[in-house]
């Protein structure tokens, strides 16, 4: 197990070499924990060191996606697996010491007080390009694990009142001892997206339109589309999702299998489709989805399977409903590649968020739904239709987007739609807040039914 309890979650530091291409990310050293942060280079180590605890297995690695997709996929994968608390998700009765919730509640705090390290200490930086670089990205960063973070351990922003819904503890400044002042309540589910909002926002402000593979001006966009959308602020997701796609900096791939490439077990760069991915090589990461939906023979556990009737969904042609091993089991064939990146976020999503609010909307910003629909039925391999409904959109979000970002949970809760046997808002679709923090912090509440 894991080291614990997030209020003596002490920064880890990471020093990187970066260079302009991937697999030229190595580790070089450490700093270690006790020494305070004293130069630019400490500076610039920590941050590549936050991305660098982004990618944890828990978090971006894979966890943050897949184990919503568990509570979530009752009618639609078969869990093979043998990890019990993991099978606590799929059977919808997670308990209070589940270990899978208790290392995702770790790693996201750690990520965050790495964040907060860099931006107490920006003072450091000697270039104030670079400042308002790091910055820019240390918000993004935070920003996105505590927007994960509340829509995991927090009610939905669509059941109840988010003014009185707790979140989570909203931390912006360094932990770096156990005492009272790290014991933080939480917060509630609006002032928890807010600071999601306000960080992403500063980033956006912040951050160049070319920052290599690091967190962009269009990244920290095409989060606030999605979480807009999470809200149902649909005007505001239009138009952060139009902004990235009239950029033209990112297209969508002429293929979909090569969004997810998988010859042999070798890292492959960023396609033009990414707008914000998890860097995976031999030297570095983990690809936790590859884990549990892979076969054995391309390095995974096989843990997941796709039923049939999942499938029997796309139309014939589908290119999408292709991608699948098909044998005596289903398996999806995305995350085949051991070290293939992990997609955050891609541009496929975008013109799914676009084409939603203009139709709820009854607006054409940027191009019509069915424009935007069809540009990905078209890759898909399928005819092109005259109109679409809500309802087409919404199926082409599940198919276009299945097992890639907990978007079975997260759309079913903001859809108010049933999950498996469960209402959309039933207490046991939030993660519990982990019983060890409990114990280590009493000004923590559990949420209901724990």
């Amino acid at each position: 197990m894991k080291k614990h309890i997030y209020t003596i979650a002490i920064v880890v530091l990471l020093s990187l070499g970066a260079c302009n291409k991937q697999l030229d990310i190595k580790p070089t050293g450490t700093i270690d924990q006790t020494l305070a942060i004293r130069t630019n280079d400490d500076v610039q180590s920590t941050l590549v060191g936050t991305y660098n605890s982004m990618g944890d297995a828990d978090l971006y690695g894979g966890g943050v996606f897949f184990e919503p997709d568990l509570l979530a996929t009752q009618e639609i994968i078969d869990w093979n697996g043998t990890f019990q608390d993991l099978t606590q998700m799929v059977n919808q009765r997670i308990v209070n010491s589940n270990a899978f919730v208790q290392d995702n509640w770790l790693a996201a705090y750690v990520v965050i007080n790495q964040a907060n390290n860099v931006l107490a200490n920006l003072k450091l930086a000697t270039n104030d390009d670079e400042k308002s670089r790091w910055e820019g990205e240390a918000k993004f960063l935070r920003g996105l694990v505590y927007f994960d973070l509340v829509r995991l351990y927090g009610k939905a922003w669509t059941d109840g009142d988010p003014g009185t819904n707790l979140g989570v503890p909203i931390v912006l400044t360094p932990t770096t001892k156990a005492d009272e002042s790290a014991k933080v309540p939480r917060a509630t589910v609006r002032q928890t997206y807010d600071q999601a909002i306000k960080d992403l926002t500063d980033a956006k402000a912040l951050l160049p339109e070319d920052n290599s593979f690091y967190a962009n001006k269009y990244a920290a966009q095409a989060i606030l589309a999605r979480l807009y959308l999470q809200q149902g602020e649909y005007e505001k997701a239009r138009d952060e999702a139009d902004d990235v796609i009239s950029s033209q900096v990112y297209g969508l791939n002429d293929k979909y299998e090569d969004e997810f490439p998988s010859k042999s077990k070798t890292h492959f760069d960023n396609t033009i489709e990414d707008i914000f991915a998890i860097q995976v090589t031999q030297q570095l990461g983990t690809n936790a989805l590859n884990t549990y939906y892979a076969s054995a023979g391309n390095a995974g556990r096989g843990d997941i399977r796709v039923k049939d009737e999942f499938l029997a969904e796309f139309e014939p042609g589908d290119v999408r409903g292709e991608f699948y091993t098909i044998t005596s089991v289903n398996r999806t064939m995305k995350f085949n590649n051991q070290y293939g990146n992990i997609h955050v976020i891609r541009l496929a999503e975008l013109y799914l968020i676009r084409a939603e609010a203009n139709n709820r909307l009854g607006t054409v910003v940027g191009d019509s739904p069915v424009n935007d629909i069809n540009a990905l039925k078209v890759r898909a391999h399928l005819a092109p239709v005259a109109d679409v409904t809500l309802d087409d959109i919404l199926m082409e979000r599940r198919h276009e987007l299945a097992f890639e970002g907990g978007f079975f949970l997260h759309d079913a809760k903001r859809l108010q739609q049933d999950v498996g046997p469960l209402p959309y808002n039933s207490p046991k679709l939030v993660f519990p807040i982990p019983l060890r923090e409990i114990l280590a912090n009493p000004n923590l509440q559990q949420n209901e039914g724990y």
